[in-house]
């Protein structure tokens, strides 16, 4: 939070639509890829100069430009101006700290979505903002970092499987926003294991360091709470628009990716509700493990008081203690303390105490 509040103050006192980048450098440097394809015909390459994806309205097909690395703000200054995008779009464009939405703006459709993939562990979970410009012949992604979760959907262009090819940009959008939300299921699965991993733990062996990690996996799922209730209005909103881009066929398809949605947030909120139970059994354990350690300390201060009360007796030195002067008086009271102590402890087994 201290982070991204420092970052805010980079726009504080400029007019709106400043193009100023917030976040932090992910990438050396900006790689531009470009993809062309319709039914029959498909070119991908990676071009040096913004300039040599243009013309990009108005061509025969679809074109797809992705921009990984948004810290030179005069690439996509360039790209707003050839596609005539509001300066106030390329604003959230740079600034990293933008909520999953939906901008229409008649000829062309804004979004922002958040992509969830893990780092190099499964313990490192790395949240991208992914900014997505729909044209009506075009479509033009912004990442922060080279390396997304469009694999799938690059594969299915190059190798003409599916509808993609045969679509228009409308349904390669949806293919986008569709690889970002199944990309959700795999994160859960991983969050799943982690908590079945748990769930034996902090039965068995209950510790501080599993609690650290408990907690850290409900922020987590907190934040991806957040990020997946965001991303079902943008599919929401998509879906149950009026926008000439997109067409009837996909919002089809689009409904299918707000089931996914939804799943998701009863999948977390089911995690939420076990990760609540884990933390009042971990809480249960360790007041049981309490009550075991000062149960066996009761036992043993319970023995030792009456040995401790003959003990004390026969250390006050008084002068005529008749006991004193027998010479088998030593061992006699060492027996009769072993005595007591094993009377006792038979007596604590009887009741079940031990």
């Amino acid at each position: 939070m201290e982070k991204a509040y420092k970052r805010s103050l980079k726009q504080v006192g400029l007019p709106p639509g400043s193009l100023v980048f917030t976040g932090e450098r992910k990438a050396e440097k900006v790689r531009i890829t470009l993809i062309r394809y319709d039914e029959t015909h498909f070119e991908e390459k990676e071009v040096k100069k913004v300039e040599d994806c243009f013309p990009i309205k108005g061509r025969r097909g679809v074109t797809w430009v992705n921009v990984d690395g948004l810290h030179d703000v005069e690439v996509i200054g360039k790209i707003g101006t050839h596609l005539g995008i509001h300066p106030l779009v390329l604003e959230d464009v740079l600034n990293m700290n933008e909520r999953p939405k939906i901008e229409d703006f008649d000829d062309y459709i804004f979004i922002i979505s958040k992509m969830l993939y893990h780092g190099k562990t499964k313990n490192d979970l790395i949240t991208e903002q992914v900014s997505l410009i729909l044209g009506s012949n075009y479509v033009v992604t912004f990442q922060e970092r080279i390396g997304d979760v469009f694999d799938n959907v690059r594969e299915r262009l190059r190798t003409g499987k599916g509808r993609l090819r045969k679509n228009a940009a409308d349904y390669l959008s949806f293919g986008l926003l569709d690889a970002i939300v199944d990309k959700y299921f795999v994160i859960l699965e991983s969050i799943g294991e982690r908590i079945d991993y748990f769930e034996e733990l902090v039965i068995e062996k209950p510790t501080t360091q599993i609690l650290h990690e408990i907690h850290r996996l409900r922020r987590r799922l907190l934040s991806m709470s957040r990020v997946t209730w965001a991303v079902r209005d943008v599919i929401d909103c998509l879906q149950r628009g009026e926008s000439d881009l997109i067409k009837e066929a996909t919002k089809v398809f689009l409904r299918d990716v707000y089931d996914h949605t939804i799943q998701i947030i009863d999948n977390v909120e089911t995690f939420r509700d076990m990760f609540s139970s884990m933390l009042d059994i971990y809480m249960t354990s360790i007041s049981n493990r309490l009550n075991q350690i000062m149960k066996v300390l009761t036992i043993i201060a319970t023995v030792f008081m009456p040995l401790s009360f003959i003990a004390g007796v026969y250390g006050m030195n008084f002068l005529f203690m008749p006991e004193l002067s027998v010479s088998f008086a030593y061992p006699l009271v060492l027996l009769l303390m072993l005595v007591i102590a094993l009377i006792m402890l038979m007596y604590f087994k009887k009741k079940k105490w031990f």
